[in-house]
């Protein structure tokens, strides 16, 4: 793969991480209620998740990824039922400072990390790129392992230095919010964002 393709697709693929969706949504208002906790768990689903349908596109599987009906309905609904359960614990959160100390729970990181993930192959947005158009940024009936490889490594860069970015942009406006009446305003409004999130999903 010539450099100049790889970036096309770096700045195509930029632009499809970056622009809103549920994926983007769920980083959002997850940090606004939680800053960072957990962060890093909950950006590796969705990165796993794109290089799962990155690897679907490239090796000649999407024909049997659209034929999987019932598959995908389910990993949709799963993604769907986490965002809706993300958004019972916002709207019950206690209110806490924005200055608490994170206690990490490994437990609770798998959760996150197999809840985007879930997310992630359930989004119509991100299986419409890889399946759809990824094909006419790059000619994937020529794909060789090294640029294959090449790919991975864009995926891998691009998607936690946009999430990341969202991530910490919210986190920051949080700390704005200094009273124990505001974080919980955050932690509800929050809360409704990921379950309209969760709708904007089934729906599709």
């Amino acid at each position: 793969m010539t450099l100049y393709g790889l970036w096309i697709f770096a700045a195509v693929y930029f632009l499809a991480v970056a622009t809103p969706g549920p994926g983007v949504a769920a980083i959002v208002v997850r940090s606004l209620a939680n800053g960072t906790r957990g962060a890093g768990a909950f950006i590796a689903g969705f990165m796993i998740g794109d290089l799962i349908w990155f690897t679907v596109a490239a090796t000649g599987l999407a024909a049997l990824a659209q034929t999987a009906h019932t598959a995908f309905l389910i990993v949709k609904y799963l993604g769907a039922a986490y965002l809706l359960y993300l958004a019972y614990r916002m709207w019950r959160a206690q209110p806490q400072a924005a200055t608490a100390v994170d206690i990490p729970a490994a437990e609770r990181r798998s959760q996150l990390f197999f809840g985007s993930l879930a997310l992630t192959l359930a989004n119509p947005k991100t299986m419409i790129f890889f399946v759809a158009l990824l094909p006419t940024v790059v000619k994937l009936e020529a794909l060789t392992v090294a640029s294959f490889l090449e790919i991975v490594v864009v995926i891998c860069v691009v998607l936690p230095l946009v999430l990341g970015g969202y991530t910490l942009l919210a986190a920051r406006a949080r700390k704005i919010f200094k009273s124990e009446r505001a974080v919980r305003r955050i932690n509800r409004a929050s809360g409704v964002a990921m379950a309209g999130a969760a709708v904007a999903v089934i729906s599709r």
